[in-house]
């Protein structure tokens, strides 16, 4: 179940360095900018495994981050995978070297990403910004389209999905298919 997440703007906060870097993770910030602009996760044959959404936003940032004479450039794990943003040391050592030269990381994704950068980048002489507010969990079914796109099915979630007894069975009253807060 991905963090849903909100882009922050972080204008001023960022003109004061000369070089930003940005981060992305491979899945929460993708869902949440697909979600919100009601686009395919991802078209294979236009941008293989890149969500457009995700894409003009981070395109977004660096425009207006150039436009100020701000040096950018793009740190991305491609290939969304189970782990989504528990990256290996391998992928640590890599944006470790792919930040040297830059005085800001701007992370698009939840606090943990940002923490996983901080934890990173230790060695590193930049500050970490995080890109992105966590507003809530979303769920989704995905939906494949022929000839290669994937959309998403968004399905609204009780508002408090820890509050329910044990009763949460098919149709009984404490059902997570009900509407509203489960367990009322």
């Amino acid at each position: 179940m991905p963090i849903l997440l909100q882009p922050t703007d972080l204008t001023s906060q960022l003109e004061q360095f000369g070089s930003v870097l940005i981060v992305s993770c491979p899945v929460c910030p993708a869902v949440s900018m697909a979600i919100a602009r009601s686009e395919p996760l991802f078209d294979f044959f236009r941008h293989g495994v890149k969500t457009d959404a995700l894409e003009d936003h981070i395109k977004s940032i660096q425009a207006d981050l150039e436009r100020r004479r701000v040096r950018t450039d793009v740190f991305t794990i491609r290939m969304p995978h189970p782990l989504m943003c528990l990256w290996t040391a391998r992928q640590r050592n890599r944006l470790l070297k792919r930040a040297d030269g830059f005085e800001a990381v701007l992370v698009l994704g939840c606090h943990s990403a940002a923490m996983t950068a901080e934890e990173a980048l230790t060695d590193a002489d930049c500050e970490v910004l995080l890109g992105m507010q966590e507003i809530g969990l979303t769920n989704a079914t995905i939906r494949y389209r022929p000839p290669a796109r994937v959309e998403l099915d968004v399905h609204p979630l009780p508002d408090n999905p820890f509050g329910r007894s044990k009763r949460h069975g098919p149709g009984g009253k404490d059902s997570l298919k009900g509407q509203g807060n489960v367990g009322k």
